[in-house]
């Protein structure tokens, strides 16, 4: 039995220095892919909203927005509201982009992407760093855990100046709010484990012409350059 267990875990540390090479492979190829598309906004969202649901249409409208100010748009490629901001932004004939990975909820990648800007990762980190690092901005639609995690990823990586400083638009304030009044009264005036100044990393936004003014705010002070 012992030795069983022995050869059991051998096999597992094999193919654990394997996949390095399959990790290196999507970093080579996002890297690679991403770098030629220019200035882009990253867009998340929940894969469950629905095409008749006003966030989702939402979405639509400001990626349609965010391509016709010259940026592309970025999203997880998968349903809800990473399809309303492809929607938005391939049917006014700008740069589509979809980062890809089968989920449970996102086991296909949705028609609005261009098909040469279609990227399939089986890894999350690999994927989260592509979010990231070519993005000249989040914005980001009511969502659940995955929206959460890409955005307070974010907002550690730019408070620990692990990045580049980027807009975090956080769209719809009425769904962030108790969100931002919990950050607010137990990190901030509780606890004492975020400064204030730290708020200053998120903007608020209830419409396209919001998200666009602080976007290009922004980038009126700012270069566009990889983040990291």
């Amino acid at each position: 039995m012992k030795d069983s267990k022995n050869k059991k875990w051998n096999e597992i540390k094999t193919s654990d220095s394997w996949s390095i090479f399959k990790i290196m492979g999507e970093f080579v190829e996002g890297y690679e892919k991403l770098s030629a598309i220019g200035p882009c906004i990253s867009i998340f969202g929940s894969a469950r909203t629905k095409p008749n649901d006003k966030y989702y249409k939402l979405a639509e409208e400001i990626a349609a927005e965010i391509v016709n100010r010259g940026y592309g748009v970025i999203t997880g490629g998968g349903p809800g509201i990473m399809e309303a901001a492809n929607k938005g932004a391939n049917k006014n004939n700008g740069k589509s982009v979809g980062l890809c990975i089968k989920l449970p909820l996102e086991d296909t990648n949705n028609k609005f992407i261009d098909k040469d800007k279609e990227l399939n990762f089986d890894y999350f980190f690999v994927r989260k760093v592509m979010f990231v690092k070519y993005a000249q901005g989040f914005v980001v639609m009511p969502g659940g855990f995955g929206t959460l995690d890409e955005v307070f990823e974010a907002i550690t990586l730019i408070q620990t100046q692990k990045a580049e400083k980027f807009p975090i638009i956080l769209v719809c304030s009425e769904f962030w709010e108790g969100m931002l009044d919990w950050i607010k009264k137990i990190l901030l005036n509780e606890n004492s484990n975020i400064s204030i100044k730290d708020l200053d990393l998120i903007k608020i936004a209830d419409t396209k012409e919001d998200v666009m003014d602080i976007l290009e705010e922004f980038h009126n002070n700012y270069e566009f350059s990889p983040n990291f």
